[in-house]
Parts: C-alpha cells; structure tokens; sequence
C-alpha cells in the first residue's frame, strides 16, 4: 500500500495537549501514513511547542496569519490552507481544536479532499464566551461537522457534550479516542528528579509542595484555586508551598488575589519562603511534577487536562474540579478527589485530606501509574486513529 498523506492542523503551536497529540500521531504513524504538520503562531504569553514535534525529528510548518483571536487575518489564513492543501494533495485532513477545526475543514471541502476528520480537545461552548457567542460556535460547528467524515471525541463525557447536549453532529460520525502520550519520561530518575528540583526552588523535606500547571488564563480559575488555599491555610499545621507553573494573561490578576487574600508570593528562584511561587513555563515538566507532592487543578471547563495524566505518570496523587472530561481520565477517590465547581470549602477540605494523610497520597501514587499506562499509552491512541483512518479511506473508496 502506497503511503497515505495526512495533512495535520492545529489551532496554533503553542504548550498544551494538542501539540502532544498531533506530534504522536504525526510521527508514530510513519511510515504508513505521511504527515504534514501544520499550525497557527502563538500568542505572546503562551510557550512556544515547536520544540516537541522537532524532537521527534518533524519538521513542521507554522501559519503565521492564523492566530487564536478572531479577525481580518482569518481571511488570509483560510487562503494559506487551501494553497498548502492544493500544492501537497492529501488524502486526509485532520485538524485540532476550534479555529484549525473552522478554517482547516472549510479549506479541506472546497478542495474536495476525500476524508475530513476533526478532534474536539475540548469545546467553547460553556464558560468561555458570552451566551450568544457560544450559540454562534454551536451553529458554526453543526456546519462544519456535516463536511466532516468523523468527529473525535477524546472523553465519554465529551461525546455526551457534542453528541446529545449540544447536538454538534448524529452519534454514528463521532468516535471517542482518547489521547495517548509518551509517558516514559515520568517513570523515569522520579527520586533523583525530585531531590534536584526541590533543591532547585528551596523546597524543604519536610514542606508540602502542590503544584497547579498550566496557563494563566480565566477558564483555569486561579481565583477559586487561591481561596481554597486561604482556607487551608488557617487549618493545617503541616508547611504547605503552592507552585503556579505557566504563565499567561491573569498572571497580575492572580498576584494581586493572592496579596487580597494575605497570601505572600514570590515570582522565579532565590526569593524566599513565600507560600505562592510563580515559576513560569517549565519545559522539564516531569521534573517540576516530580518535585511536587500533590497535583492540582481548578478550571471552569476541561478536555482532557494533560496535567493530570502526567500527574498520575509521574505518581501525584490529584484534587480537581469535576468539570468537562476529568472524570474521565482519573479514577475518583483512587486517584483523584474531585469537587464540584464552585464549592470553595469542598475544594479546600479536599487539599487538607490530602495534605493532612500521607498514606492517602501514597495510595493514589500507585494507583494512578497503572492506570494512565495502561489508558493512555501513545500506541493505543495510534492504534485506535489507524483503525479510523483505514475505515474511512475504505468507505471513500481511496484504498
């Protein structure tokens, strides 16, 4: 069988979930399946992810035009993929994510590519935008869906979301796939990694160290994360360190939350003992999530959070919202204590359990690595996609 030519495109190359996603399926599905990758250019405060599909010697290619704002260059950005698609002559284009989804599948049908297929990695269509916008994205979404071959879905309660809450598209176009990654590095030195970054940011041996990744942005409600922490704070006697690691756009509005709530905070190394810590983006995550003891998460809205299955890799036991796909992707009160949102109490009971017991943490420590080795392994996410493709190739007769 001749090799068959994927074109890839993601909303834009910045740190996150997709970028893993699209770099495995790009690079572990050689050599029966060619792929270009493709993607828009980051914002300004978001860390640049080109260093991950390179390191898996890909070489992909950015669209400057396309960005995450909605504008003029939308336009041309439409234009650039039709020119990439006319001049490669893929057999298959997948896109990632809202905007790719959007631009990508329109530039894909009226170039009359036989397979379409598009990976919700979450969905706009709750917590981020105003009512009307939301029913805005809905509809434009149940359009694009009808020129899609398939819709993945990556959790079970995300299916539910696209497929019977916001009927996106009928159940018989959607598959759930669950994402995949390369997990090993989370195995791998924990001890020594452990010891190194905690030396590295003047975490004690004694000290509680809880980690929260990703970007600074409304959706991840920090807010909510910091009055829970207040609330521990006046319940524990054990020493407890929050670490913020990432950055982006909420960055000074956390800082100045965390100054109302009388919580004192440092930003980078060698600045003393203060209970909050912003780091910044870490490109060594799996030695910033070593160096922690518990995990945590508090967005409005969720996919699936990569933080979290690194976490459980890496042995972190978890506390999080119940939102979105996170459910899912934990096993709850195994290996994650999840709150309803909003419930601040809840949320800051739950960090005082899990700082207050040890054996607990331990507990959810073992249990985590067994489960997210055995669910979300990048050769099951490839395998699972190759079944796809091949079924929809046969269906439109290519192969």
């Amino acid at each position: 069988m001749r090799p068959i030519k994927v074109l890839r495109i993601m909303n834009r190359f910045n740190l996150g979930g997709p970028t893993y996603n699209a770099t495995y399926l790009s690079r572990f599905m050689q050599p029966d399946f060619q792929t270009l990758l493709i993607g828009g250019l980051k914002d300004e405060d978001e860390e640049n992810s080109e260093f991950v599909p390179r390191s898996y010697g890909l070489h992909p290619v950015t669209i400057e035009s396309m960005r995450r704002s909605i504008g003029l260059k939308d336009i041309k950005a439409f234009f650039a993929l039709r020119h990439v698609i006319k001049k490669y002559k893929p057999d298959i284009v997948h896109t990632h994510a809202a905007k790719a989804g959007l631009l990508g599948r329109l530039a894909a049908w009226t170039c009359g590519v036989p397979v379409i297929v598009h990976t919700f990695h979450g969905h706009v269509f709750d917590k981020y935008f105003s009512r009307a916008n939301s029913l805005l994205y809905q509809f434009l979404e149940r359009l694009m869906a009808k020129v899609s071959s398939r819709i993945v879905v990556i959790s079970e309660n995300q299916y539910e979301d696209i497929v019977n809450k916001y009927k996106i598209c009928k159940p018989k176009k959607a598959v759930i796939v669950p994402l995949g990654f390369d997990l090993s590095k989370f195995a791998q030195d924990r001890e020594a990694k452990r010891r190194e970054y905690r030396k590295a940011w003047g975490i004690d041996d004694d000290e509680i160290a809880i980690g929260i990744i990703g970007r600074l942005a409304p959706i991840k409600n920090h807010k909510f994360f910091l009055d829970a922490v207040a609330l521990l704070m006046r319940q524990t006697d054990k020493r407890v360190r929050i670490f913020i690691i990432g950055d982006g756009s909420e960055h000074a509005a956390i800082e100045k939350h965390a100054q109302q709530l009388e919580l004192s905070y440092a930003n980078g190394k060698d600045t003393g003992k203060a209970t909050i810590t912003f780091t910044s983006w870490e490109r060594d995550v799996d030695c910033a999530t070593a160096g922690m003891d518990i995990i945590a998460l508090s967005s409005l809205n969720e996919g699936t959070p990569v933080s979290l299955i690194e976490a459980q890799a890496a042995g972190k036991p978890i506390v999080s919202t119940n939102v979105g796909g996170i459910s899912n992707i934990v096993i709850p009160n195994k290996t994650a204590l999840l709150v309803d949102m909003g419930d601040t109490e809840g949320y800051a009971m739950a960090l005082l359990k899990m700082v207050e017991n040890e054996q607990l943490r331990k507990e959810m420590s073992v249990a985590g690595i067994d489960f997210v080795n055995e669910r979300f392994h990048y050769t099951r996410l490839v395998n699972d996609m190759r079944k796809v493709y091949m079924d929809l190739l046969q269906q439109k007769k290519v192969i």
